[in-house]
């Protein structure tokens, strides 16, 4: 019996290795596809709160639009393509901000927190994998959204695909770096929600900002993408339009928030394990 236990661990001992041996020979693309795949089959399988999440921006958007109008009439006419595309923004903003910040906090709660760090990959680079995959599932609800604002308001923007699309996703990437590093706060502190939530409100604040008249807040997330996608949304500015100037603010600025969350990621989670608290909720 003795000699036939130790056959079997020997045999289980040499599965897991092989399995860990399988999972380290797989590339960061292997890891890419099966977290958008992921992220598919979990929109195909609830539909409901996908199309509901849908229904709700459209929601919040008819008050603004409506309301502002009842309230501000041909003012908020007269300003319905930058709001257009302000809340456009938001919502992509949003939805990278919280991809990587209440994952993680879910995460912890659910107890399969530990599973990530366990991986071969690491626990940012699958964290990070996640949230662009979530991003990208962003992208086609906040396009749906923006149809139908177009369509309730009667507005036409100029939607040069290349542009849009390069200049949203580098906007987004600073956001992208904030969840990085409130995700990983998450991990420390565990209930943080309420503080989390906050910050989505500060997006506001942050896709209005006065780039042109205060340089300074170009440094800010969201600030100085949201002013070139107003310029290619409602003026119809394409990429190689802009100056060098600002395309290396929209490629630099969202590298050095990604960088930076990055770093708080590592250096909470660090702290996590060596508190003992990893796993805890």
């Amino acid at each position: 019996m003795t000699a036939s236990a130790d056959t079997h661990a020997d045999d289980s001992d040499s599965a897991d290795a092989q399995t860990v041996s399988a999972a380290m020979q797989a590339g960061y693309l292997d890891l890419a596809r099966a977290v958008l795949y992921r992220e598919y089959l979990i929109f195909v399988r609830y539909p409901a709160n996908a199309v509901g999440g849908i229904v709700i921006s459209v929601f919040f958007f008819g008050l603004l639009f409506y309301g502002g109008r009842m309230l501000a009439g041909q003012a908020i006419t007269d300003s319905i393509e930058g709001i257009i595309v302000g809340y456009f923004l938001w919502s992509l903003s949003v939805g990278a901000y919280q991809s990587i910040s209440n994952d993680i906090g879910s995460e912890a709660q659910w107890g399969t927190l530990e599973r990530h760090v366990m991986t071969p990959f690491g626990f940012a680079p699958v964290a990070f994998c996640k949230g662009v995959a979530k991003v990208v599932r962003t992208f086609i609800t906040s396009t749906v959204v923006l149809a139908v604002m177009l369509a309730i308001t009667g507005t036409t923007l100029q939607l040069n695909v290349l542009t849009v699309v390069v200049v949203a996703s580098l906007t987004i990437a600073s956001v992208l770096g904030l969840g990085f590093a409130a995700g990983g706060v998450a991990v420390l502190y565990k209930r943080i929600g309420n503080w989390l939530n906050l910050l989505q409100f500060g997006f506001i604040v942050l896709i209005s900002a006065p780039v042109f008249e205060l340089g300074w807040t170009r440094v800010l997330p969201l600030a100085h993408g949201s002013a070139l996608l107003q310029r290619a949304m409602v003026d119809g500015t394409r990429l190689w339009q802009f100056s060098a100037v600002d395309l290396g603010l929209l490629v630099g600025v969202p590298a050095g928030y990604v960088l930076l969350g990055y770093v708080v990621f590592q250096y909470t989670t660090r702290r996590a394990r060596r508190l003992g608290v990893l796993g805890d909720y």
